[in-house]
């Protein structure tokens, strides 16, 4: 009689899990079975990532010269459109002159450097997608069934959210700031050459933090889940979100009043469109209940 390897016992534990799970049954794997799982998941992800960073470390034209250096340009996308804007209400608008200034390097290593770093941060932002939905492999399992249905496309939302943040945040959140940023003076004779990192610094800060925080409707939704908040909650704490927004956008924007209120208004709108999701939870839920209670 053969010994099977812990493996060949996870392998096999996770087949009669799915077995059992199409049966409606349960079956209870153990702390390494989990471990183990937990290490594919890691490992899936991990290579998702590399292959993104690598195909983004080859497209090395695109991704410095259109994506990251597009801001820094004045015929970038966003500058057009304020342009555009300002002249339909008979002003001259932030044109072909918004934007000038020098991006440069100090270091003899630094392009190389910032040529590996951006592709890592492009593969993370690729395999987004994938990543969450290998973490939500790993978690669904351990859900109950109607956890499950209840949270059908959850993948996708998320996947949704993170996009259009980042979309937000690369067209309108980061140009705002670099342009407030480069026009800003303190003396005529200062002379803004701006360094490489510096700038990339800037530009993943701005859309990777409005990335994130477009995910607020999910966030409440699992929250309202897990009967942590409610909408009576949300709307008792109305101000204090405003505020507490308000600081947010000011922490991701620069001194601006225009580019604070652009990032602030959308966020204001997730959250309470995020009010109305913990309304329908609370509403799926009492109504799970009172069919539990009729049966």
């Amino acid at each position: 009689m053969t010994l099977a390897s812990p493996t060949q016992k996870f392998q096999q534990n996770r087949a009669a899990a799915a077995a059992n799970q199409s049966d409606g049954g349960e079956v209870e794997m153990s702390f390494f079975d989990h471990l183990e799982a937990l290490r594919w998941h890691i490992v899936r992800a991990a290579i998702a990532v590399l292959v993104f960073a690598v195909g983004a470390f080859f497209a090395k034209g695109f991704i410095f010269h259109d994506l990251i250096l597009g801001p820094a340009r004045p015929d970038f996308w966003t500058y057009q459109m304020f342009c555009k804007a300002s002249h339909l209400f008979g002003g001259t608008g932030p044109c072909d002159d918004s934007v000038h200034f020098i991006i440069q390097n100090r270091e003899m290593s630094g392009q190389m450097m910032m040529h590996i770093n951006t592709s890592l941060i492009a593969g993370i932002v690729l395999a987004f997608p994938y990543l969450f939905w290998e973490l939500w492999s790993f978690i669904k399992p351990g859900l109950y069934p109607h956890e499950r249905q209840s949270s059908r496309g959850a993948v996708f939302f998320v996947s949704v959210l993170f996009l259009l943040g980042l979309l937000f945040g690369y067209f309108i959140a980061a140009p705002l700031s670099i342009r407030f940023l480069v026009d800003y003076s303190v003396d005529p004779t200062i002379q803004n050459q701006m360094d490489l990192q510096s700038y990339l610094s800037t530009l993943t800060t701005m859309t990777l933090s409005c990335a994130f925080v477009f995910e607020l409707p999910m966030i409440v939704f699992f929250l309202a889940k897990a009967g942590i908040v409610t909408p009576e909650i949300m709307q008792l704490y109305r101000k204090h979100a405003i505020v507490v927004i308000l600081i947010v956008a000011a922490l991701i924007t620069p001194p601006d009043v225009s580019a604070q209120v652009i990032v602030t208004l959308p966020i204001l709108l997730l959250y309470e469109l995020s009010i109305y999701i913990a309304r329908g939870v609370r509403r799926g839920a009492a109504a799970k209940l009172n069919a539990e209670m009729s049966d």
